[in-house]
Formats: C-alpha cells, structure tokens, sequence
C-alpha cells in the first residue's frame, strides 16, 4: 500500500517535471498575515492591542476571575514596575488588616505640673497621634476646649510633641520644593502640612501676601512660614530652611494678576505650635512661642481630638489620592505591627514584608506607602492575587472610586455596561490602574495595569518635574490603553 508520504513525494516529483514549478508565480502563494483584533480572544490579541499603543517604555499587566482566582490572560506580569499612586491601594490593606476599619487617631493637649486655678504650672504640651487630616478647626477646637476646662494661665512651656512617627523632610526629595504633595511627615500635621500663600496687588504698588492655615472658617496668619518677592524670572521659587522657619522667595514675574497656591510645610511640629498658639490667644490664654519635645513626659490630659475612623480616612485616601494620609497612615500600621519605624523607607519595607507574607507579592519592594517615590516596584501577578484575595474577604472594593470609561472625544459614557472600582496612579511617564471591573454579563474580574518609560522619566531634571515636555502625552496614551483593555476583558471574558 503506498503510503501517505510516498504519494506527496511522487506528487512533487510529478509537478517538477511540468511547467507547474518552471516559473515563480505572479501572486504569492504564502498566506498574506490579516491583522489581528484586540478583542479576539488569546494571546495574540492580548499582544496586538498593546502593540498598537505605541507606548515608550514598557507596559504590563493581568487579569483574573475574581471566584476562581484564575488568571485569564497577562503580559510582563512578574515585571517589577513603578505603580505610582495604585501603591495606595495596598496601604490601604495594610492599614485594614493591622489597625482596623474603626481605629481614630488621637491629637491632645497635656499639662505637667498639675492645673491649679486655672493656671498650669507646668509646661503644655500639644501631643500628635497620627492624625492625617487634623485642620486648623480641630486646633480651634482643641483651644476652646482648653478655655472650658478653666485654664487661664500656662507657667511653663508650650511644647509640641511630634515624634510618635519617624520624621522626613519631604516625602519623595526628587520632587521639586515647592510642590504640596511631597510635604514633611511626622507625628504631627496640619492641614496635610501645607501653608496658604496668596498674593494681590496693592493699591500703593507692589504686592499684598498673606502666608496662613486657612480653612472656611478661620485663617490664622503663619510667622514659621515665611515669603519674600524677588524680582527675577526663574526659578519660580526657592526654599531655604533658617532655624526651622520655611523661608520662601517667589519670582515677581510669576505672579501675574494674582493669585494663590499651597505650599509645602517642611516643620510639621513649629507650623502646628504656631498655629494653635494664635488659636489659644483668641480664647484667651498666652503662650510662649512652641518648642519640640523630644520625649513624652507624664502629663495630666486636658483635652482631646480623635479623627474619623479608619474606614472613612482611607476612602477619602483613596479617592483624592492624599500622599500624606498614605505615609501617616501606613507608617502608624508599622509602628503598631512591629513598633516605630526607624524611617519611612524602613517601614514601607516593613509593609513589603507583610505584602509578601499575607499575599505573596513577593516581587513588590516599596520605598514609601503612598506610590510618590519612582523607586518603588510592584508587578501586576502581585496586586491582582491581593486584589482577588481582598475581594473573598469583602475589603477594599467598597472603599474604591468608579473609575468612567470615556468615548473617543474624552467624555464620560454614561450607562457604560461595564463598571469598574479602581486605583488610578500618576506620575511622570508612569501610569498604573489597579482593581475591580464588572462585565455586562455580572462577571467580576480583579486586574492590574502597569506602564512606564524610566529612560525618558530618570532625563527629567529634578526642577522641571512638575510639569515635563511631553508628559501630558505620553499618560494620556497610557490611560487609553487601560480602557482598550478594560474593554478587551469585558469583551472576552464578560460575554
């Protein structure tokens, strides 16, 4: 029987010995290569659509079922990329599982030497506890509540204590001076530690500023903050620490018509003395000018303010993106889990090490609790086990903004059928989106999205960081490929 083989062979042979093989032919025979649809199910549509990007850098992501835990499709999963703000979200977990959803941070006013007549004839001492969102109305607060115990009178010092959480200067020192959201962190902040700084014209020429912690309510003028115009054209502004007053100088060519902005504070401690200082004189009571207390002495209580609970301040954590509530917040889950960090760096390793042990995101090595600091490193295979392991236990999601898919122009779908619950992440040539997305059909996925061109983001000088050429551009691309995704999972795996 002739075999299969020997008939190809001797069919070939038949064509060789004809006019079949004597000419190359017009068309090609090879099969032309058609051009694969992001939406098709697999790994090549999975690869075309992030092709088609045209992103710089690198791009990576993963997407799970959120019941079985299996993971649908990924690209680059175990590369270790900066997840910038989407680094919140997992501070967020940590502040879950070690402080709980009910924990309140506390800020109180003592007194040594006992209170006698009204008058403390010790020092006073205005104590922070972590608290990330304590404003000027709560110091307001805090000092007629000082007047309504009865105290007139402070014989000592007034101290601020500030040293429950280690201290920094800055959040993240690449980030330009005068940023708001890379302040100082300690145990002790006001107003996410940031100053008012306003300017105007006034009418003899010259300008009109004001440097105060303002709120809606009250605006107490600042002396450990401090401004000066100077005419130049750049930089913008500079800073200069001087005995621990913020000393600042703005370009008069900058300031145009008027205007405003916040401004970083770099003396947590000194700003928050200040502060309640003018606060205490309104009811009534003098205080010397505050120093920092480097030890907590024993102290009889007058008054107390506690924060939101836990729940609350990580929602509002997460949906205005806050950097400072994340480093507080993270580092006071450290300090309770494994006693003062030494730094926030020491204890946004603390919180890696508990990532590997409670998820297995052993490829994530953070360098701070908010996602500010481009050292930081987390793969998508990391955040989408957590997000899969937070979802069976019912955390995080709900504490999570909708994240809207927009049209071709920019807008908002409304009624878009698929939902997502998410954290976005922003940095310059870094973009992240992590969390929940629901399909038309109700199927729940957990997902991961990672993108960043470190080439282009390390030639950034450190001054230009605010607002580089071509950053705008570049993640703005990037968000776009995180909805074709989206949209590609719910195509594929929600139908």
């Amino acid at each position: 029987m002739t075999s299969r083989r020997t008939f190809l062979l001797s069919g070939l042979a038949a064509l060789a010995g004809s006019s079949a093989l004597a000419n190359a032919p017009a068309v090609s025979l090879r099969p032309v290569a058609r051009k694969v649809s992001s939406l098709a199910a697999g790994a090549d549509g999975l690869k075309a659509l992030l092709e088609r990007a045209k992103l710089s850098g690198q791009a990576a992501c993963a997407v799970a079922d959120v019941k079985t835990g299996e993971v649908l499709e990924s690209a680059g999963s175990a590369q270790a990329l900066p997840p910038a703000s989407v680094a919140k979200a997992l501070t967020a977990l940590y502040a879950l599982d070690v402080l709980g959803p009910d924990h309140r941070f506390e800020t109180r006013i003592l007194a040594t030497g006992g209170v006698s007549g009204g008058v403390v004839k010790g020092d006073l001492i205005l104590a922070g506890g972590g608290d990330p969102v304590l404003s000027t109305d709560h110091l307001a607060q805090l000092a007629t509540a000082l007047k309504n115990a009865g105290v007139r009178e402070v014989r000592g010092k007034f101290l601020v204590w500030d040293n429950s959480l280690p201290g920094v200067a800055t959040i993240d020192p690449e980030q330009p001076d005068h940023v708001g959201y890379s302040p100082a962190v300690s145990g002790i902040a006001l107003n996410f530690n940031r100053v008012h700084f306003e300017w105007k014209p006034a009418s003899s020429g010259g300008w009109a500023i004001t440097m105060d912690a303002r709120t809606a309510k009250y605006r107490p003028e600042v002396v450990n903050a401090r401004m000066k115009i100077t005419s130049r054209a750049g930089p913008v502004y500079t800073y200069a620490d001087k005995g621990g007053v913020d000393h600042w100088t703005v370009a008069s060519k900058a300031l145009g018509k008027g205007g405003s902005r916040w401004l970083p504070v770099r003396n947590p401690a000194a700003y928050a003395g200040d502060v309640f200082r003018t606060l205490a004189r309104a009811n009534g009571i003098k205080l010397d000018k505050a120093q920092q207390a480097g030890s907590l002495p024993q102290a009889q209580l007058l008054a107390r303010h506690h924060s939101p609970p836990m729940d609350v301040m990580l929602k509002a954590m997460l949906k205005y993106s806050n950097n400072l509530m994340a480093e507080m917040i993270g580092m006071s889950a450290t300090a309770a889990l494994s006693g003062r960090p030494a730094s926030l760096r020491a204890s946004a390793s603390g919180m890696s090490r508990w990532a590997a042990a409670e998820y297995g995101m052993t490829g994530t090595r953070l360098v701070d609790h908010s996602g500010l600091g481009g050292d930081s490193r987390m793969t998508p295979a990391d955040l989408t086990r957590a997000l899969v392991a937070a979802h069976k236990a019912g955390r995080l999601k709900p504490l999570l903004k909708r994240f809207p898919l927009r049209d071709s122009k920019g807008g908002i779908v409304k009624g878009h059928p698929i939902k997502v619950a998410a954290k976005t992440g922003t940095l310059n040539f870094v973009s992240g989106l992590g969390g929940f997305m629901t399909a038309a059909d109700g199927t729940e996925l957990a997902f991961a999205i990672f993108s960043a061109d470190q080439k282009t983001r390390g030639r950034i000088p450190r001054s230009q960081r605010e607002r580089p050429k071509g950053a705008r551009g570049w993640n703005r691309r990037a968000k776009r490929l995180q909805q074709q995704l989206i949209e590609r999972w719910g195509a594929v795996y929600g139908s």
